[in-house]
C-alpha cells in the first residue's frame, strides 16, 4: 500500500555539543588489540575536532523496510532500495511510490538483497540506473551483482535490464556482498565487492583469478577497459581494479582529485578507509588492524607486510561502516572535503576532517538515530541519512535557521 511520510518536527541539533574539542580522540570504547600500533601519525584514534556547524534533522520518508543506498534524480526527487528487493521513487514533498517494476529477483537472505543504487552520469539523455544486488544462483547460491536498467519516464518500470558485472566464483554464504557502485569522471563504474566472511572463502580476496573482496572496474555496459591493472595477465580476473578488501560498503569520488576511496567492515576493530590504487593489494586478511570475533588472532596477527598497503585510516573499536561521501556542498562550509561516514554501530555519522588525502581529526554525530546505511548529498548540499531498520526512514541535515 502507498504510504505517504509526514514530515517530522525539525530538530536543532549543535554539532559542537556532540564531541570534544581537546587533542583527545573522540569518546569510544577501548581498543580490541591494543598491542598493534598505528604505521603514522593519525591513522587512527585522530584528534576530536568540532566543525562548529548547526543543522536542522527532519525525516524525509518513511517507513521503508531496510533501506540500503539511494540517489537523486535531475527533478529532485530520489531512487532508493529496500534490501527485500524494492526499489521506489521519493517524491521532493517525501511521498513513496510503489515498487518500481522490472527489479530482478534478489537473495534476501543473510546480508544479502537489493543493495545500492546510482544513476547514469548522462541520464538527463540515457535514463539509465545502475545497481547491485546479492544475485540467487539456486541451491543457496549467490553473488554479488551490478545491473542497469532505462527508468520510464512515470518512473514506474525499468526496461532493458541486463547485468553489467557477476562476481565469481558463486558463494553458499550470504554474507559481505559489499557492495557500492560509482562512477568516475572519465565514465567508468567501480564496483565493490566482499568476500563473503567464511574462513574458508576470505582468503580469496588475495586471489586474483576470483572477484572476492575486489574493487571492480568496468564501462558502463560491463565492458572491460584496455587499462586494467590485470588485463592480459594469465590468471587473473581483468576486471580487477585493486584486491585484498574484506567488506567495502562505502565508495566515493574525491571531487577534487577524482580518485576513488572506498570504506570496509574489518573485524572485532579493523574498519578503513583506503585510496584503492590499480593493482594495489590492500591486504586482507594476510594484515589488519582487527581480530576475530572471538578474540583470537587472524593469520599471524600482523599489521604490515611487503607488498600490501595500509589503510589511510583505521578504527579500533570500529564503527561498522556503511556508505560515505567526500562533502564538496556550500551548505555546510565547515565540510567541504570531508569524510561523512555512515556508522551502523555504535550509530549515527562519522566525520573525518582531512587535509589533502590524510585525516587529521574526527566528529560523532547524530548519534541517537541509529544504523546509517547510506550517507548522499542533496544537488542543494543537504545530507541524506538512511537509517537500516525494519521501519527505517530517510532522514535530512539541512543548516540550521533562525531560532
Amino acid at each position: 500500500m502507498l504510504r505517504l511520510t509526514s514530515i517530522l518536527a525539525v530538530i536543532l541539533i549543535p554539532s559542537c555539543a556532540l564531541t570534544q574539542t581537546s587533542g583527545d580522540p573522540v569518546t569510544q570504547g577501548d581498543p580490541n588489540v591494543p598491542e598493534f600500533e598505528p604505521a603514522f601519525e593519525n591513522q587512527t584514534r585522530a584528534p576530536a575536532m568540532s566543525s562548529g556547524e548547526e543543522f536542522e534533522q527532519s525525516v524525509l520518508a518513511g517507513p521503508l523496510e531496510h533501506p540500503w543506498g539511494i540517489a537523486e534524480l535531475p527533478d529532485g526527487s530520489f531512487l532508493v532500495t529496500e534490501r527485500p528487493g524494492r526499489m521506489r521513487m521519493i517524491a521532493a514533498d517525501g511521498s513513496l511510490s510503489e515498487p518500481i517494476a522490472g527489479v530482478p529477483e534478489v537473495l534476501n537472505r543473510g546480508q544479502g538483497g537489493l543493495l545500492d543504487v546510482n544513476i547514469s552520469p548522462d541520464f538527463a539523455s540515457d535514463r539509465m540506473v545502475y545497481w547491485t544486488y546479492a544475485k540467487p544462483l539456486g541451491g543457496g547460491m549467490s553473488v554479488t551483482a551490478a545491473a542497469r536498467g532505462v527508468l520510464s519516464e512515470d518512473g514506474t518500470s525499468l526496461s532493458g535490464v541486463e547485468d553489467i558485472f557477476v562476481q565469481e566464483p558463486p558463494s553458499p554464504t550470504p554474507m559481505h556482498y559489499g557492495s557500492r557502485i560509482v562512477f568516475d569522471g572519465d565514465g567508468f563504474a567501480f564496483i565493490t565487492t566482499g568476500e563473503h566472511s567464511a574462513r574458508e572463502e576470505r582468503t580469496q580476496a588475495q586471489d586474483l583469478n576470483t572477484t572476492y573482496g575486489k574493487v571492480i572496474r568496468v564501462r558502463p555496459d560491463g565492458s572491460v577497459p584496455d587499462d586494467n591493472p590485470f588485463v592480459g595477465q594469465d590468471g587473473a580476473i581483468d576486471t580487477i581494479w585493486a584486491y585484498g578488501l574484506r567488506n567495502p560498503q562505502g565508495a566515493d569520488i574525491h571531487p577534487r582529485t577524482g580518485a576513488l576511496w572506498t570504506l570496509e567492515h574489518g573485524p572485532r576493530g579493523g574498519d578503513e578507509l583506503n585510496q584503492p590504487e590499480p593493482g594495489r593489494n590492500y591486504g586482507w586478511p594476510v594484515i589488519t588492524y582487527g581480530e576475530e570475533y572471538s578474540g583470537a588472532a587472524i593469520g599471524a596477527s600482523q599489521t604490515q607486510a611487503e607488498g600490501m598497503e595500509q589503510p589511510v585510516y583505521y578504527w579500533d573499536p570500529v564503527i561498522a561502516p556503511g556508505g560515505f561521501i567526500f562533502y564538496d556542498g556550500d551548505a555546510f562550509p565547515e565540510w567541504q572535503g570531508d569524510v561523512l561516514a555512515g556508522s551502523l554501530y555504535p550509530g549515527g555519522l562519522v566525520r573525518l576532517e582531512m587535509d589533502g588525502d590524510r585525516v587529521v581529526g574526527e566528529e560523532r554525530l547524530v548519534r541517537d538515530i541509529g544504523r546509517v546505511r547510506d550517507v548522499e548529498q542533496t544537488s542543494d548540499g543537504r545530507v541524506l541519512l538512511l537509517t537500516d531498520e525494519p521501519n527505517g526512514e530517510v532522514i535530512v541535515l539541512a543548516p540550521a535557521g533562525p531560532s
